[in-house]
């Protein structure tokens, strides 16, 4: 007898609507799994033969064969256990077809039968909603994910003889209450523990408040480090839909912990400069999210730049304009989200205290290689570059009252708000968003600002990225004075944070 049940796969961050199909005819007794599965999707043969004996089910030896539909689309992981096994059984008619239509089924099944847990849960919830699924079955460990995604109803089950039971009976376990858990603010450092640096606060506050990226120069031990991690504690947190968004690609990654389904945080990642391309960028066989993928609606620190390998920092080219990175293989092509606000810090040569001639140890050549590490390219893609001076002493350890994050973070939610209410049912969110056309939409400049920005054009040799980069900073820091039309003031503050370019690079 032929049946089929409803299952998912995961391509890229999506949860793709399967079909399980199982046929059970005489002939040679054999368990045949097609539809371009992998080999661990071929081993469900055994895993599901074993859990039924084990679980007390006994099937007459038949012919079995099961299609995983359709079959021009590669399917991998564990998650089709359960889903193979509950068609097995309508085929043999142990289950009415009908009591899995509309009924989407995912999880690993143990040897002894139990459910266990398994990625990408919440995508294929979505997915299963999309398709106008009324429940889905899933492990007990991810009911409180499945959970988050209202309209459908969530069964979580620990065995096959619950998820059967269910099926027959059209009856949930009698499971504990699930509630949606939010994950507690992650600790950060207080911008009030930041003595001196004014220059660096103002920018890191402009580089929130527009989500510009950020690169901060100096030599070791003046705070860059520090004011990286002080800068979590400023960023507005997500909103439901972004933390849907962002939960997604963190349950893909199988990065989700089982008691914290949602993220409300804007997540903060800093990858070791010891990072291969595939893992900063997302790849393998089976493509996953790589860590700027993970650090989407929120921010990507990278300590010490030039230590990271060239090949490695220039994967960021593309997915800082284009905010999603592009991964093709032959049996398919994945687009993963990366919209998120890179932050950077770096010495200007390898002993750290270049241009300080009196302590840098460097030779000219060596300084010119070391600087040499980042592209121009990858330069001009950075909104704000600043350096950190050195702390004096008397800074470093004066009793005062500096502004605490979350005085900062009011002040960014209000500029955040202003860019929200003036792109409402544009696709720009923030001032780093716009393109050529939005520049010359909403950062237009009167005649003495455009004379201002032809000759630091002209002196400072930038190039046409450059420029528009200036022109979205300088509209910031307009939105931080309540100015509705870009001034003289804010051009050249957003034209100081350019200058290192010149400033620094022999």
């Amino acid at each position: 007898m032929f049946s089929r049940i409803l299952s998912a796969a995961i391509c890229g961050i999506e949860g793709l609507p399967i079909q399980v199909e199982a046929d059970v005819s005489n002939g040679l007794p054999g368990f045949t799994m097609v539809g371009d599965v992998s080999a661990k999707v071929r081993e469900a043969q055994d895993r599901v033969m074993t859990a039924f004996r084990n679980s007390k089910i006994r099937l007459q030896p038949q012919r079995i064969t099961v299609n995983l539909s359709p079959a021009d689309v590669h399917k991998d992981g564990t998650g089709f256990d359960l889903p193979v096994a509950l068609a097995v059984l309508m085929a043999y008619q142990l289950i009415s077809p009908d009591a899995a239509r509309g009924v989407m089924a995912v999880g690993e099944l143990s040897l002894n039968g139990a459910v266990m847990g398994v990625r990408g849960v919440l995508p294929m919830v979505q997915a299963a909603k999309r398709a106008g699924c009324r429940a889905c079955i899933l492990p007990r460990e991810n009911q409180e994910e499945g959970d988050l995604i209202p309209g459908i109803e969530i069964i979580g089950v620990a065995s096959l003889e619950e998820a059967v039971s269910c099926l027959k009976d059209g009856k949930a376990p009698q499971n504990r209450e699930c509630t949606p858990y939010y994950i507690e603010e992650t600790q950060s450092l207080d911008f009030s523990c930041l003595n001196g640096q004014s220059v660096l606060r103002r920018a890191a506050e402009i580089a929130v408040s527009g989500r510009h990226n950020f690169l901060m120069v100096g030599p070791p031990g003046a705070g860059k480090s520090m004011l990286a991690k002080c800068v979590p504690g400023i960023l507005p947190p997500l909103t439901r839909e972004e933390s849907l968004e962002v939960s997604a690609i963190y349950s893909v990654a199988g990065l989700l912990p089982v008691s914290q389904p949602l993220v409300t945080r804007p997540p903060f990642r800093a990858p070791h400069h010891t990072i291969s391309a595939q893992a900063l960028a997302g790849g393998g066989r089976i493509p996953r999210p790589g860590e700027i993928s993970l650090a989407h609606k929120g921010v990507l620190f990278l300590d010490e730049l030039p230590e990271f390998r060239r090949e490695t920092l220039e994967v960021l080219r593309q997915p800082m304009e284009e905010k999603k990175v592009h991964i093709a293989r032959v049996h398919a092509n994945y687009v993963f989200p990366a919209d998120c606000m890179v932050l950077g810090a770096m010495n200007l040569c390898r002993c750290g205290y270049f241009p300080d001639l009196q302590h840098c140890t460097c030779s000219e050549q060596e300084i010119r290689r070391y600087q040499n590490r980042i592209s121009q390219p990858l330069l001009d893609r950075m909104d704000i570059c600043v350096e950190a001076g050195k702390v004096t002493y008397e800074e470093l350890t004066s009793v005062q009252e500096n502004e605490s994050s979350a005085t900062i973070q009011r002040r960014v939610e209000q500029v955040s708000r202003i860019q929200q209410e003036r792109y409402q049912g544009t696709r720009f969110r923030f001032n780093a968003d716009l393109d050529a056309e939005g520049i010359r939409q909403y950062c237009q400049i009167g005649e003495k600002e455009q004379s201002i920005l032809r000759e630091a054009y002209q002196k400072l040799g930038l190039t046409a990225r450059a420029c528009h980069r200036i022109l979205k900073v300088a509209r910031t820091i307009a939105d931080m004075e309540y100015k509705e039309k870009i001034q003289e003031d804010q051009l050249c503050e957003a034209i100081s944070y350019r200058i290192f370019e010149n400033q620094f690079r022999r």
